[in-house]
């Protein structure tokens, strides 16, 4: 499918890949979609930026950047950034067309339905976008699909609309008449409100009174005095800022028009360096509109398909987007007149020129899209041939997220001795190609089931998301293709007997390898502390402290999406156990504090203790609590009279023995070595973990769960 990208400062059309829906989510063929001169063009503006001023309009970002140098290197985290810099992003926020596929737990939309999405980074500028059902509204039937390609823009100004709170009689000021100020000078006008428009253009001052707006004013007309005359001295009631600019004279200007205990709205994007004289003596209420309205940027909401009942929540962003196009059914807005232009999708890059020519600039243009079908690829290739190299083992690469572009992927093509990128799939197309240009793979994909089904793919990398995981490295050793599924193999016991089933049963001849992504035990740092348990005479403690950091509740690694941080993450460490001990866990203990506050979670902070058969003791102190400045990882391994103190892996020391200790200038955290050992043991034959080891790792986190959970 063609879709518009915007790389360094221009808009491209690319081919890539038909997105893969998931539960909750629909697939549309696109029929027509929204280009708005403000928003899409500062999009653009911002792609072409030198990298120095990015940096210092984001120091945040350079603070993160130095960060990542201090874990990956100074190369690694050039190339990374270099990476980011040269792809192309998705562009787009609001579309209109038929609904072609329905995904599961959707019962009020169905194929053939035309429907109205929102949503960057969802209703994007190509042929086919998924949506979730949140994100998208039935368009009514008397509707067109241009008129109906602007919801993201009408759900936007009537959120400044309802935030304003107006009332029948009332004048508003709205300044800036660019598309989300004509559409809120209509919607005022529905309510039943007076308004003072201000705009530097007088064609738009123009346009906004054909559409009926009372008076149009220029900035310079605009003072209070002129606004006092025009309301019989008593000033505006409100004032919505729809503009755009860094100056901090139009919040002043808004605060100065409106009487003693006004509103004001902002919508647009402006500086916000306030003077305190403006508003404190009339007791201004100051409001913030947040896009479409309830709901934006809720991940539960927007991603999950969780809705507020109206009965609490009378206005959600997906309400507002089914009452604009409503509105615009009966006539009370007109959005026709504010359209300056339709293209084709083939000719994206002339509609962004026409919004950034230098004379007169159009309020919103649309791309119009194929009315016939269109054919749904969802693999394509680069033009990067096959290797049949012996001994060199064709990966497909599956899910193509920040993980997978730091770790996995350049160190397969460092590996390039043992491994050749093939496949490269991600539920977004343009992920999909993006990644496959830059580490040369061969394909470009949306379908896991293409990917699993290729004879010229040997093995699988699992990246996505933990609740895929076990579900999809089950399906691809059924494939006959071997696998390396990132940590946790699974969420659940029923997930892991569906793998013991497969695995151990008695009909199988030849079982694919499987490798967890317990990389840790592959580092220098755990084969040399190894070391020390090589021939001991008795068991060992080790003390295992992580200072995992604070992830915000709402993030998705504490959804079923992620499983929690004991089962997602804590799960690296038992397997450091297991591999430490060799034998079966015997007896598993866990305990976590309980905050007065609910800012953390159940899985927080929390100690577990395991014995093993041989009368090893190892715990994890697990914790969010603490300062980031301190080392992440620590550990404390004592047995037959000597210790190992491990430092974040970076530094080992070691007292009463005569091993080496080890420094490194980054943490080695045995990525690569992983690889390299998954490699290896395609080749002989021989599992890197034992089956029971990984199964074991999962049984531990598991019950260290179910004691946390009672516990709570």
């Amino acid at each position: 499918m063609k879709q518009v990208l915007i790389s360094k400062g221009s808009a491209v059309v690319e081919e890539v890949p038909v997105p893969e829906i998931g539960p909750g989510e629909i697939l549309v063929r696109v029929r027509s979609s929204c280009l708005s001169v403000g928003t899409e063009m500062s999009g653009v503006r911002a792609s072409a930026m030198p990298l120095w001023r990015r940096a210092l309009q984001q120091p945040e970002k350079v603070a993160a950047t130095a960060k990542l140098a201090a874990t990956k290197g100074i190369r690694r985290t050039w190339d990374l950034v270099e990476q980011k810099r040269s792809e192309s992003r998705p562009t787009g926020y609001s579309a209109a067309g038929i609904v072609v596929e329905v995904g599961d737990e959707i019962d009020d939309i169905a194929i053939g339905d035309r429907v109205a999405c929102a949503g960057g980074g969802y209703a994007v500028h190509a042929e086919f976008i998924r949506v979730p059902r949140n994100l998208c509204v039935p368009i009514p039937d008397d509707l067109d699909w241009d008129c109906a390609s602007t919801v993201t823009l009408g759900a936007i100004a009537l959120q400044g609309v309802r935030r304003s709170q107006p009332t029948l009689g009332e004048t508003f000021v709205v300044i800036g008449l660019g598309i989300l100020g004509q559409l809120t000078v209509q919607l005022l006008r529905a309510n039943g409100c007076r308004t003072i428009g201000i705009d530097v253009a007088s064609d738009r001052l123009e346009l906004a009174e054909g559409l009926g707006m009372d008076v149009g004013l220029e900035p310079g007309e605009a003072d209070l005095g002129q606004v006092a005359r025009l309301t019989d001295g008593l000033g505006a009631d409100g004032a919505i800022i729809t503009a755009a600019t860094p100056s901090d004279e139009v919040v002043s200007q808004a605060f100065k028009v409106c009487r003693k205990k006004g509103r004001v709205v902002l919508v647009g994007d402006v500086g916000l360096n306030l003077n305190r004289a403006d508003f404190y003596v009339k007791e201004i209420d100051f409001l913030i509109s947040t896009s479409y309205g309830p709901g934006r940027y809720h991940h539960k909401y927007e991603e999950q398909g969780l809705d507020y009942p109206p009965a609490y929540v009378r206005w959600t962003e997906n309400r507002n987007m089914a009452e604009y196009l409503r509105l615009l059914c009966e006539a009370r807005v007109d959005v026709g007149s504010l359209i300056s232009g339709r293209f084709p999708v083939t000719d994206a890059e002339n509609a962004y020129k026409s919004l950034g020519d230098s004379g007169e600039k159009p309020l919103m243009v649309l791309l119009t899209y194929p009315g016939d079908d269109v054919e749904r690829t969802r693999t394509i290739e680069t033009g990067v041939a096959v290797r049949s190299t012996p001994g060199v083992i064709n990966v497909a690469v599956i899910g193509a997220g920040a993980f997978a572009h730091s770790n996995h992927l350049p160190n397969l093509q460092e590996l390039s001795d043992r491994f050749a990128i093939h496949t490269i799939v991600s539920r977004s197309g343009h992920k999909a190609v993006a990644a496959s240009r830059t580490f040369g793979a061969v394909k470009a994909s949306t379908d896991f089931e293409e990917a699993i089904n290729d004879e010229d793919v040997h093995a699988l990398v699992i990246a996505t998301r933990h609740h895929l995981h076990a579900d999809m490295a089950l399906r691809a050793l059924q494939a006959d293709k071997h696998v390396l599924v990132e940590k946790p193999l699974a969420l659940g016991a029923p997930e892991v007997q569906a793998l013991e089933q497969f695995i151990t049963a008695p009909e199988t001849e030849s079982v694919p390898l499987l490798l967890t992504g317990y990389n840790r035990r592959f580092s220098s740092y755990a084969t040399r502390m190894a070391q020390l348990l090589e021939n001991r005479s008795g068991p060992f403690m080790l003390n295992y402290r992580m200072n995992a950091g604070y992830i915000p509740l709402d993030h998705w690694v504490h959804g079923p999406e992620g499983g929690g941080r004991n089962l997602g993450e804590a799960c690296h460490i038992y397997d450091l156990f297991t591999y430490f001990a060799g034998t079966e866990v015997i007896e598993v203990s866990a305990s976590a504090i309980r905050p007065e506050t609910a800012h953390y979670g159940i899985n927080d902070n929390f100690i577990a203790t395991f014995r093993f058969a041989d009368g090893s003791v190892a715990s994890l102190t697990y914790t969010a609590l603490g300062n980031k400045a301190y080392p992440k990882e620590t550990a404390d391994l004592h047995v037959d009279g000597k210790t190992a103190f491990l430092n974040d892996f970076t530094r080992l020391s070691i007292h009463g023995a005569k091993v080496e200790p080890l420094k490194t200038a980054s943490p080695e955290k045995g990525l690569k070595s992983e690889l390299i050992a998954f490699a290896d043991g395609i080749n002989s034959g021989n599992w890197p973990i034992p089956w029971w080891q990984q199964k074991q790792v999962v049984t531990m986190a598991l019950e260290v769960e179910r004691q946390l959970l009672r516990d709570g």
